[in-house]
């Protein structure tokens, strides 16, 4: 099916004069995760996973994706033409070095100008202008191939209350407009649709599991012109934007709209997040401030509504997560379960929680071997069977009104072997030794990344992926530009310094490719500790509540601070979630959470 798909391809790029045509992972927005109607890379090659380049020539095709997915996608190419090229890993092109390796004088280069960013699709072009070849970016040439192609997603929006988000819209686009006014900046284009959705207060369901609207915008100091389709609003919402300021327009008038930009103006976006057709339809004459859009770092510093909201959601989350986890320590072995009715019950047990929208991703629930692949995901074909004993991986989390939330937990099923006990306490040191950070105001997720890989590293262990990202209020649950990790990987954009307000994930882990996943993942809220002659010290309040497996712990092998910290964490879990459980349940988790 892939390789006749791949020839229809061919076909078409030879009609064109078209020798190499590139498919990312995108839509008309720069997202992370896309909705059904943008997944053109998935169509071409047959890999599901959330990140990766395809580029097909005449005679090759290959697939370009990060360490997450190396043997995920080693396994779904397995009977394609299609060839895995390891991002990162030693002697392997990039897209890039590959296209410019392939690309002949005088041959043809195409993608669809609108799912490449301006910024690598300029390096595209100039590619192209090197090897005198042409270049091809007005046609979807896999939508031309893609028969039964899902439709584009126009779900109806809402507007986030005032008591969620902690701010007004138009006091946000007050500040944005600030901004624009101190960078001398007349208009600023706005197309990521989670900025999109926090600076105007709205969320809806245009991408699975992540609640933004398929829009652009445009603002200047008197105008903010929201490119939406007209279906999605209802007369009373369009009310409430119009009373705001914003004018509604066509979804697709963007193009027209950036076009008709006079001379001589500037223009402020990000050239990363805004798509080639964009970039390309502006005037030349007009003066592009290419930086990052205002509102990734005023969304990423939650405010105290957002942060108050964020603890009630993950207490929300908490109490249904040890639901979960009491149901499956209590029945495994007792009752028939695979990691499809495992990941079912959670999501059941989440829905019952006050507040709760949606998951806000798909839950991965890994039995042994399959957690060694970092985004698995089941299906009724591969679920494994849980059996009393080995390790389950559950990464998991939910949308509230109050939040987002994303916990991982490695529980132990029944017996375990003295590696997989070692693994997971070194993994738990590594957690709760991040979490405990103290240092200067002024470092970011490169600073401290250490203190989680450091005892992992003591090994001669590691993991292919960073140990932690931000995350979003009710937004993407991956979010811009705090994170940790050791080295600076570019298109992350993770490297921000910490600020008071940011949240960010601290999940290390051990992945063992036929044998076994371990992954411990809390929440931390980035806040001040004292102010001396040294300067600002900072400090990270855990925010994630569900007891971490005893089950699976050496004792031996955690320091007596560690073990303080461990004890102090349970003791707070038992706190916050008690009053919420049965009788039963409570005396379960006081068990769970008792101090070592």
């Amino acid at each position: 099916m892939i390789n006749k798909r791949i020839q229809m391809l061919r076909k078409k790029m030879e009609e064109r004069g078209i020798t190499i045509y590139v498919v990312p992972t995108a839509d008309f927005h720069e997202s992370e995760y896309v909705g059904d109607y943008f997944k053109a890379r998935k169509f071409i090659t047959g890999f599901t996973g959330s990140a990766g380049t395809a580029v097909i020539t005449m005679d090759e095709a290959g697939l370009w994706t990060d360490g997450r997915y190396f043997i995920q996608a080693a396994a779904q190419l397995a009977d394609s033409e299609v060839e895995l090229f390891k991002m990162g890993e030693e002697n392997v092109p990039t897209v890039i070095e590959f296209i410019q390796d392939h690309l002949t004088q005088k041959g043809g280069l195409g993608f669809d100008g609108r799912v490449i960013n301006g910024m690598l699709g300029t390096k595209l072009k100039e590619l192209t202008e090197q090897k005198k070849a042409s270049l091809h970016t007005s046609e979807d040439l896999i939508g031309m191939i893609w028969e039964d192609r899902p439709a584009m997603s126009m779900e109806p929006i809402f507007i986030l209350e005032e008591k969620y988000t902690g701010e007004s819209t138009v006091s946000k686009i007050k500040r944005v407009r600030n901004e624009m006014k101190n960078a001398c900046a007349d208009v600023h284009i706005l197309t990521s649709l989670d900025d999109i959705a926090w600076l105007l207060n709205i969320r809806g369901n245009d991408i699975l599991h992540f609640p933004v609207v398929l829009s652009f915008l445009a603002i200047t100091q008197t105008e903010c012109c929201l490119f939406i389709h007209s279906e999605v609003l209802s007369e009373a919402i369009k009310t409430q934007l119009e009373q705001w300021g914003i004018t509604i327009c066509d979804y697709e008038e963007i193009y027209s709209y950036v076009e008709q930009i006079e001379d001589k103006k500037t223009v402020w976006m990000d050239c990363n997040r805004v798509n080639f057709n964009i970039c390309s339809k502006l005037n030349s004459k007009v003066t592009i401030l290419n930086r990052e859009n205002p509102t990734v770092q005023m969304k990423a510093i939650k405010n105290p509504v957002e942060l108050e909201n964020l603890r009630n959601a993950h207490v929300e989350d908490g109490v249904a997560f040890t639901k979960f986890m009491y149901w499956l320590k209590t029945n495994i072995g007792k009752i028939p379960m695979t990691e499809i009715t495992a990941s079912d019950y959670l999501a059941e047990r989440r829905k019952e929680r006050k507040g709760f929208i949606d998951l806000s991703f798909d839950t991965i629930a890994a039995y042994e071997e399959n957690g060694a692949m970092m985004h698995y995901c089941a299906t009724p074909e591969s679920k494994a069977i849980l059996e009393p004993k080995g390790f389950l991986l559950v990464d998991s989390g939910g949308h509230y009104y109050q939040g987002t939330t994303d916990i991982t937990r490695t529980m132990a099923l029944g017996p375990i072997t003295k590696k997989q006990r070692e693994h997971f306490t070194i993994v738990l040191r590594s957690n709760l030794n991040l979490a405990a950070a103290k240092f200067l105001y002024g470092c970011n997720g490169h600073n401290l990344d250490i203190l989680s890989r450091g005892p992992l590293w003591e090994l001669g262990l590691d993991y292919k992926c960073g140990t932690g990202h931000g995350v979003g209020y009710l937004l993407n649950v991956h979010e811009a530009p705090n994170g940790f990790r050791w080295k600076i990987v570019p298109e992350r954009k993770d490297s921000a310094v910490f600020e008071e307000g940011m949240v960010t994930t601290d999940e290390p882990g051990v992945y063992l490719e036929g044998e076994y996943g371990i992954r411990t993942e809390n929440e931390l809220v980035c806040c001040k500790a004292e102010k001396n002659e040294y300067g600002q010290f900072m400090k990270f309040e855990t925010i994630t509540y569900a007891p971490i497996d005893l089950d699976a712990i050496d004792p031996e092998l955690l320091t007596k601070r560690e073990k303080q910290l461990l004890n102090d964490y349970h003791h707070m879990v038992y706190e916050k979630l008690s009053p919420y459980l049965t009788e039963e349940e409570k005396k379960w988790l006081q068990v769970y959470t008792r101090a070592i």
